[in-house]
């Protein structure tokens, strides 16, 4: 599953375990395990970047050199959705291009269902929201939504992409909680929803201490998060990047939430795609995996 250019993004090249990216105004190298080949522009264009990102040498990140004045944080375009950006000191920017396709994939699926249904309202929860381009995808489409990160920072972060995006005014409720009780909760409350999306960390805090570990808590999650899909649920949406992950790993793991409904059930990576006019061909960059079910028509 490869995305398409969205906007103010672009992956330029990648190899030697790096990539290039043009983001906004700047040209950035951030590294890139995955991309274990070489790259295919020559080193002066890859010296260009405004700045490089280097990782540390424990969990405290990383630093960016940058080559002269740059802003650390901007607005881009991207998906039709507009992001507030950040160059912080783990690498990570608030954007992730290579959802871009799932974003898309749950528009249509959103507004297919409400033009069917005469706009009956139709709730999605999205744990482990981040930044909130999923949770806005489906705000854009007509949905009600709920947004859930254990970290406040994150939610504010993404409350003001919703605020860029022209999203102020749509049904988002915006929750600072632990995925694991928030979703145990919601069974005991009998509360159900139409779609459900989920991107684990490996490992993560919630905001009281919780500690998450994708392979002592997911299942727990997942078997939680199969009580919550409603009777007549849309679509279920599960991506990752944990290494290890596999797509066939997502599938398997998709079917403790979807298993015995009808529908498909697709799984794959999410990659990205180099944006070289003069390329034979656009090389791919994987980036995590996915699975995702999409109840029958």
């Amino acid at each position: 599953m490869a995305v398409q250019s969205g906007g103010d993004y672009q992956l330029l090249d990648s190899g030697a375990m790096r990539k290039l990216e043009r983001i906004g105004p700047y040209l950035l190298v951030r590294p890139s395990l995955q991309a274990i080949w070489q790259p295919r522009l020559i080193d002066s264009d890859w010296q260009r970047a405004d700045g490089v990102y280097e990782r540390g040498a424990d969990e405290d990140g990383g630093r960016w050199q940058f080559s002269h004045k740059v802003n650390r944080e901007f607005e881009v375009l991207f998906g039709n959705l507009q992001f507030h950006i950040k160059l912080t000191n783990f690498g990570h920017m608030g954007l992730f291009a290579e959802q871009l396709d799932n974003w898309n994939w749950m528009r249509d699926a959103i507004r297919a269902r409400m033009k069917h249904t005469n706009d009956r309202n139709l709730y999605v929860l999205n744990l482990f929201g981040y930044t909130g381009g999923s949770t806005l995808a489906c705000s854009q489409a007509g949905a009600h939504c709920v947004h859930l990160d254990a970290a406040r920072g994150v939610v504010d972060w993404a409350r003001k992409n919703a605020e860029l995006s022209g999203l102020t005014d749509r049904p988002i409720r915006w929750l600072v909680d632990d995925a694991v009780k928030f979703v145990k909760r919601e069974e005991r409350r009998g509360h159900t929803y139409q779609a459900i999306i989920l991107d684990p960390p490996s490992f993560g805090r919630g905001p009281k201490g919780e500690v998450f570990k994708i392979e002592d808590d997911l299942a727990p999650l997942l078997q939680a998060c199969r009580s919550l899909l409603a009777d007549d649920a849309l679509f279920v949406l599960y991506s990752c990047h944990t290494p290890g992950f596999t797509p066939i790993t997502l599938r398997n793991q998709l079917d403790i939430v979807v298993g015995g409904r009808g529908g498909v059930v697709e799984a794959g990576e999410m990659t990205i795609p180099e944006q070289q006019p003069n390329a034979a061909r656009a090389r791919l960059l994987p980036s995590g995996v996915y699975a995702r079910w999409l109840a029958a028509t």
